[in-house]
């Protein structure tokens, strides 16, 4: 089954990018086939109504997602198992939107899946207990954007926060200078508050966009070449590309192939950035 997106209240666009739905049956024993999810430039709150779904980084033991996850910025491949009734309400953020909701400083959040109920407490709670009685995918979006629009604060988009967005856009990056020029921060301000809303700095944020820019045309066109991935996502050269991927994902392009073709779900086809 295809997953359903959603625009977010218009009041929470300044934050929100959106919301996402899945609901599938999968083939097979439960847990019994991984999909590999590397790092992508988007924070995301995920919820995980039906079938626990259990992850490990790299070759750790597979550990029990919570019913509620928060994913700041990450910079190493992890791989996802699921049940056999994979439900999933995602909620992805606009750069500095999870901030906004969080108030936290997010390079603690670096490679880290936060239990939410530990910070939003026990409204996200309720939150988890009506998605498990709701199916429809309108009426599980429809609760989560009343839970956001309780708590996010609703302010317009700051020139930081419209820079960055830039940067999200496919074909090579502006320079840093540049970026830092548009936000109306100097440099070091442009890098030091960056780092404070996306876990690291802007350089390295551009380098993960260009990375799951590559990452998911692959995906989408499994036979398309990585030479010309390379070229469409701005890499200087194929060793550059290969470089991200060992960093990554952990892995060489051919053997992310691999993973891709055997993954029971392709879980970043879809995801809209």
């Amino acid at each position: 089954m295809s997953p359903s997106f959603f625009l977010p209240h218009p009041l929470l666009r300044p934050a929100v990018s959106h919301i996402m739905t899945v609901d599938v049956h999968l083939p097979g024993p439960a847990y019994g086939r991984s999909a590999p999810f590397p790092p992508t430039p988007q924070h995301s709150l995920n919820f995980y109504p039906g079938d626990a779904t259990r992850s490990r980084s790299g070759q750790q033991a597979y550990t029990e997602l919570p019913a509620c996850v928060i994913i700041g910025p990450q910079t190493t491949k992890v791989d996802l198992a699921m049940g056999a009734h994979h439900r999933f309400v995602t909620v992805g953020f606009q750069p500095g939107g999870l901030f906004r909701l969080l108030r936290l400083p997010l390079p603690e959040l670096l490679d880290y899946p936060l239990d939410a109920a530990l910070v939003l407490g026990r409204d996200i709670q309720q939150v988890t207990e009506q998605l498990r009685e709701t199916q429809h995918p309108l009426a599980l979006k429809n609760i989560v954007e009343t839970y956001l629009l309780r708590k996010l604060a609703l302010q317009t988009v700051s020139p930081l926060e419209r820079s960055l967005r830039l940067m999200l856009q496919p074909g090579p990056a502006d320079s840093i200078e540049h970026m830092a020029a548009l936000s109306c921060l100097s440099l070091r301000q442009f890098e030091r508050r960056s780092r404070e809303i996306l876990g690291y700095s802007p350089k390295f944020f551009a380098r993960v966009v260009r990375f799951s820019q590559a990452y998911r045309l692959k995906v989408r066109q499994p036979r398309l070449s990585w030479t010309s991935i390379s070229h469409h996502c701005g890499y200087y050269d194929q060793m550059h590309l290969i470089r991200d991927f060992k960093q990554f994902a952990g892995a060489t392009p051919k053997l992310i192939t691999r993973e891709i073709l055997a993954a029971p779900l392709t879980l970043q086809d879809d995801l809209r950035l």
